[in-house]
């Protein structure tokens, strides 16, 4: 065997893979949206898999309570404060150096992703809410880059894999981003460490197969499993695209990417907080925001970002160098607003 693949010998070994399979893994490039609970996981197991380059794109910092399931953290990186982005690639490059492992701290709208996705074999999908899955399955579309989606609440999760021009897209399943209030979330389900673990191994396989040039293995199912109860099901979608007449996939459709659907605020699951992203993105000065918000509250600063600690009323402001902001003490995005507007301006 070449010397150069010899740690990933176990891997070469599987005949789905092979020596040829490692080389392509090698050479290929994954983006990864989100790095919580599936992204952790996924990112940790494509860098332990040789994929050359993986990208991971993230927009929120360590907190305690992600410990439970968020595999590449530890109490150290609660207590620094990191963007999750940079806790990762800290860890994944003390795994794999001999790989590409880029770490972005920003969130994920219309006027990125294009520019995130390039250049890019696969896009994984690893956020907890479906106006960015709409996003990325516009983008994809876009691209021709197909994306695995996958979703995990409670001991229950699915994942589907969409091959532009192939396969069925997320618009052929669900039209568009349910109602408030109509699905489960992480708040009133919670989360289970083994679930999420399980739909993200499911969704590095389908990456695995099509970075190895196995296209064909990729079939048009969505895969839904319930850990707690043992029930693992493949739904097959098959014709779902033709029998839609899907606007998106089939009519070209594009709202989410050019900007027409898609909201600047968002409700951020299991944390009682508010991310508020000024429509047009600037740098921020965090060491002049510092000094500005030192008579507002106790202010806690590293390179990344500024934290503004309130007492009254009780919220928590955390904000990064591209404008957004995270207000923690509740989930009323027009209380959000009125925070960001108060303290970090229109």
């Amino acid at each position: 065997m070449d010397p150069s693949l010899e740690r990933y010998r176990k891997q070469t070994l599987f005949a789905g893979i092979g020596e040829q399979g490692q080389r392509m893994l090698l050479d290929s490039r994954a983006l990864v949206v989100g790095c919580g609970a599936l992204g952790t996981v996924i990112a940790d197991q494509l860098v332990r898999s040789g994929v050359g380059h993986v990208r991971i794109v993230d927009r929120d910092f360590v907190e305690l309570s992600n410990l439970q399931r968020q595999v590449l953290y530890d109490e150290q990186d609660v207590a620094e404060q990191l963007p999750k982005a940079v806790a990762a690639v800290r860890k994944l490059k003390r795994i794999n150096s001999s790989i590409e492992i880029e770490g972005i701290v920003s969130d994920v709208d219309h006027t990125n992703i294009l520019d995130l996705a390039r250049d890019c074999h696969v896009i994984l999908d690893a956020t907890d809410n479906f106006e960015i899955r709409f996003l990325i399955n516009d983008a994809s579309l876009e691209t021709g880059v197909p994306w695995i989606n996958g979703g995990c609440v409670g001991s229950h999760g699915q994942v589907m894999t969409v091959l532009p021009g192939e396969s069925p897209c997320l618009r052929c399943l669900v039209e568009n981003v349910p109602e408030p209030g109509t699905t489960e979330t992480c708040d009133t389900a919670g989360v289970i460490g083994p679930a999420v673990n399980v739909v993200a191994s499911l969704q590095v396989t389908e990456a695995l197969k099509l970075l190895t040039g196995q296209r064909e293995l990729i079939e048009p199912v969505l895969t839904v499993i319930d850990l707690w109860h043992g029930s693992f099901r493949r739904l097959n979608l098959g014709n779902l695209a033709e029998d839609s007449n899907c606007p998106a996939c089939r009519g070209g459709e594009r709202l989410w990417l050019d900007g027409t659907r898609g909201s600047h605020t968002t409700v951020l699951c299991g944390r009682n907080a508010v991310q508020v992203a000024p429509r047009d993105r600037s740098q921020v000065i965090l060491e002049e925001l510092a000094q500005r918000l030192a008579g507002s509250g106790k202010v806690t600063t590293n390179p990344f970002l500024v934290k503004l600690e309130l007492q009254d009323p009780d919220y928590e402001v955390t904000v990064f160098r591209d404008g957004r902001a995270i207000i923690k003490g509740t989930e009323d995005i027009a209380t959000a607003r009125g925070v960001y507007a108060r303290y970090i301006g229109t």
